[in-house]
């Protein structure tokens, strides 16, 4: 199938078809529809239940993915085909609005357009099957209905069950016990009750990944997870009380936008010129320090001038930080972030009780702010937001359940930072 474009000679309509194209309609191309889209089905359908099998795939460049979730499988196939593409949009809106379940839904829609196929053989048309097709979705969401068990915030054990089998069949499988905990415990911190509505947002959860561990060795972190070092090894591995600078601009000599020279001709002026640099590098850190800030979280970079600056002052610092890290930081903390050094103050300063630094893993860097005995007393009612996060070490995992935030008015939490 391809892009066309249609006239009319005669009143006649006159397709013109790039070369190499065809064009199928009618009763050829329903078929050709309904096996294509059954082709992907087969293709995932050994991968389901817990005695499913993992498929290997390997790209044209070798890279290598081992894995039984339909829709990773059905993205990594290069899927040409308009009808099979649908099938790999069915996996997706699954994964995006479920999370799980993925597999059955392809499965079941190959299953429906293999009856389909068998009812156009016996001269039923489209349309109605099509309505058929509808009364029998409403007859099995209204026995859903019907059977289906209410479940809240409270129902802790219900919601780690949920949690478990839809880990079935993983590589996790032997630690979804753990994993459920750690799952439920961080939808619960995140979720917010509004009218006897719970609303969870996703993106208040993060999933932290390092290999060399094993999924036993999963924990969740409430606070803020960043994969960066400290820039500087003389600063700090600790501090406490801190009040959190997050700065969308570079520490560093600004290069001219046009092309420039300056002739030294002598050591004095090669002097000056070094020492004028030096200036412009303190008269930055100086405005950090005034602000009152002793952590620094830059979204540029650092020079090394500057960190050596930071680091006499007691500042502990990390650069080239993550947009979206920035954002989740400046969303527990209550900072700004602040894209010019002069407009810096007091009032845009994030808080935290404790920063501190710890190796995980051997190279990650982590902030941490593990909440008080109150932080999950009532998060409908706060309006400040702190992060619970969990940290995944297993090569492989496919859910969505790793950091989150949500937090209570009335305490500040402590902030761990761990690094490499």
């Amino acid at each position: 199938m391809a892009n066309m474009q249609m006239g009319q000679i005669g009143g006649q309509p006159v397709l013109i078809l790039p070369e190499g194209t065809f064009r199928q309609q009618g009763k050829g191309a329903q078929g050709q529809n309904i096996a294509a889209a059954k082709a992907v089905a087969d293709a995932v359908r050994s991968t389901l239940g817990p005695k499913g099998m993992d498929k290997m795939l390997v790209d044209s460049i070798g890279d290598i993915v081992i894995t039984n979730d339909g829709v990773t499988i059905l993205e990594e196939m290069e899927i040409e085909h308009p009808a099979a593409k649908m099938m790999v949009e069915v996996a997706k809106t699954q994964a995006e609005e479920v999370g799980d379940g993925t597999t059955t839904s392809v499965v079941i829609a190959g299953e429906l357009l293999k009856k389909a196929g068998e009812l156009l053989d016996q001269a039923i048309h489209p349309t109605v099957i099509t309505r058929g097709f509808r009364l029998a979705r409403d007859e099995a969401l209204k026995i859903l209905n019907e059977i289906s068990i209410p479940v809240g915030l409270a129902d802790t054990a219900v919601l780690k069950q949920i949690a478990i089998t839809s880990m079935s069949g993983k590589s996790m499988e032997k630690a979804s016990p753990l994993l459920a905990d750690i799952v439920v415990e961080a939808v619960k911190t995140v979720a917010i009750q509004t009218n006897g509505h719970v609303e969870v947002d996703t993106s208040d959860i993060k999933r932290e990944k390092k290999h060399g561990g094993s999924a036993e060795e999963t924990e969740l972190v409430r606070g803020i997870v960043l994969d960066k070092d400290v820039v500087h090894p003389a600063m700090a591995k600790k501090v406490s009380e801190a009040k959190i600078a997050l700065v969308d601009a570079a520490l560093e000599i600004k290069e001219t936008e046009t092309d420039a020279q300056i002739r030294i001709t002598s050591p004095d002026q090669m002097q000056a010129f070094v020492e004028q640099e030096q200036r412009m590098l303190k008269n930055m850190v100086d405005k950090v320090i005034a602000s009152g800030a002793n952590v620094l979280f830059s979204q540029k970079g650092i020079d090394d001038m500057a960190q050596h600056y930071l680091s006499k002052k007691g500042i502990l610092a990390a650069r080239r930080v993550k947009q979206s890290d920035m954002e989740a930081l400046s969303k527990a903390t209550g900072g700004r972030i602040v894209t010019n050094l002069d407009d810096l103050s007091a009032n845009d300063l994030g808080y935290a009780k404790t920063v501190e630094e710890e190796k995980v893993g051997g190279e990650t860097a982590r902030i941490r702010r593990p909440s008080p005995s109150s932080f999950a007393a009532a998060p409908s009612t706060s309006s400040t937001r702190s992060t619970a996060a969990s940290r995944t070490r297993s090569e492989r995992s496919h859910r969505p359940w790793k950091s989150a935030r949500s937090c209570t008015a009335q305490a500040r939490p402590k902030l761990k930072w761990r690094c490499a």
